[in-house]
């Protein structure tokens, strides 16, 4: 097996046990704190920020006006209509200024 195969193999490992630990840790309490809640809640949004903080800050104009739309169309829209909008943004954008 390739290196390759094998740093796949031990990411998706070590996903399933990051999920099933949160969801048997979190299972042997009968109720959760409101404040734990609140945290667990955050965490997409915080996950969501350091996969689009670093391309924010080394994008190119093409990239920032992409990422604008998303961000205005996130006020409106669903995610599948954000997604495509802005995919199409980014592509046309790419291919008229390169």
């Amino acid at each position: 097996m390739s290196a390759t195969a094998w740093i796949i193999l031990w990411g998706a490992v070590a996903t399933y046990l990051t999920r099933i630990g949160g969801h048997l840790v979190l299972s042997r309490f009968e109720r959760v704190h409101p404040r734990v809640e609140a945290a667990l809640n955050a965490v997409p949004a915080a996950v969501l920020t350091t996969l689009v903080a670093p391309a924010a800050l080394t994008a190119g104009p093409v990239e920032l006006v992409a990422l604008a739309v998303a961000g205005l169309m996130s006020l409106r829209f669903g995610m599948l209509q954000l997604f495509l909008v802005s995919a199409a943004v980014l592509i046309v954008g790419r291919q008229i200024f390169g």
